[in-house]
């Protein structure tokens, strides 16, 4: 009986002490239960300084737009939001800054492929690129046409040409967040607007990049921010990088006006009825999206919008002329196209309105 029981205590002395516990650390790294989470850093002298937050030459007040989600329509609801704010009783100048460094939509949705490099001022500053009326700045205006591999087999002539948006950034963090510095206090909006040099914008649209990464977290530590949308679709899977996104703002203490559910619903043009593409009305107390918005605190005035579904929008995106533009004034009483325009002009005077109130006080 020794033998066996000494076998037994051998046994479990070699091998079970090895292995990690229940698997909860295969790398074997160290336990340490009172390791505080990693926190974003803070402004201060521990944290190595960085310099106050503050407002943007030439801008008056800045509106960020996020997602926190690729594919959700964030950039075409920037765009659109730009336009209906200008389009506004009160004349306001806007532009738009596209801050997505690695997959700029901007110049696509605004009708500015291939455009020439942006000019610049006597100070070095960039003269922003403007269509439609709003002055724009964004990342792929400073890179060169794609070229065409020459590995590649011959181009269908039907197909367009490679263009600057075609051209990958491959940059470390350490860059980026140069390049994002250089965007928001390089850029001279007061150059874009012809009527008065002196006045700059009344507010610049941030089209801010999928994710909580660099540019967001920049973006949040060094600029003065009045307001902040979040788009969404009505779905569970979009809804959990959201409350990543929602955290984020939260933690930087940047105002957070509230979300904006795109693709909310489809009014089929025969029956005029709301279909719900995403498994149930996201008003519906029953809804597991509407307990996920509730849970976050987003519920109730906190959903700025509900964006129907129109497929006009997105072919407007395509030809480079915002929906919120071509859709003016050519569409029936209940068709989608005009619950689509009146919600985001809504939207644009939400925004607004809470702008005004931020500089109040």
């Amino acid at each position: 009986m020794l033998p066996t029981q000494l076998w037994a205590n051998t046994r479990r002395s070699i091998f079970t002490a090895s292995l990690p516990k229940n698997h909860e650390n295969p790398l074997g790294l160290p336990l340490n239960n009172t390791r505080v989470p990693p926190q974003i850093p803070r402004r201060g002298p521990i944290s190595g300084g960085l310099p106050a937050k503050r407002k943007i030459p030439n801008v008056k007040h800045v509106v960020l737009v996020s997602s926190c989600k690729g594919g959700v329509g964030k950039s075409t609801v920037a765009t659109n939001l730009a336009v209906s704010l200008s389009l506004l009783s009160q004349r306001l100048r806007v532009g738009i800054l596209d801050l997505d460094i690695f997959g700029p939509s901007i110049p696509t949705l605004m009708g500015l492929k291939n455009v020439e490099e942006p000019g610049l001022t006597q100070a070095g500053a960039l003269i922003p690129i403007t269509n439609h009326g709003i002055p724009t700045m964004s990342m792929a205006y400073l890179l060169p046409p794609a070229s065409q591999p020459s590995s590649s087999p011959t181009p269908n002539s039907d197909s367009e040409p490679p263009t600057n948006e075609d051209t990958p950034v491959v940059w470390r963090g350490l860059m980026v967040q140069k390049a994002v510095q250089q965007l928001l206090f390089q850029t001279d909006w007061s150059a874009a607007i012809s009527q008065n040099t002196s006045s700059g914008l009344d507010i610049l649209v941030i089209d801010l990049p999928p994710g909580t990464g660099d540019i967001p977290l920049s973006v949040g530590q060094l600029v003065d921010v009045d307001s902040t949308i979040i788009i969404t679709t009505p779905d569970i899977l979009s809804l959990s990088d959201v409350r990543r996104g929602v955290a984020m703002f939260r933690k930087l203490e940047i105002p957070l006006t509230g979300l904006v559910i795109n693709n909310a619903y489809f009014i089929c043009p025969n029956c005029t009825e709301r279909h719900y593409l995403f498994g149930g009305n996201p008003n519906d107390e029953r809804n597991m999206f509407t307990k996920g918005v509730k849970a976050m605190g987003m519920e109730g005035d906190k959903i700025v919008g509900e964006l129907p579904l129109v497929v006009d929008v997105g072919r407007g995106g395509e030809r480079g002329v915002p929906y919120a533009l071509s859709g003016r004034g050519v569409l029936g009483e209940d068709d989608a196209g005009k619950m689509w325009q009146e919600v985001m002009k809504t939207i644009a005077e939400r925004i607004w309105g809470e702008v005004r109130a931020r500089t109040v006080k």
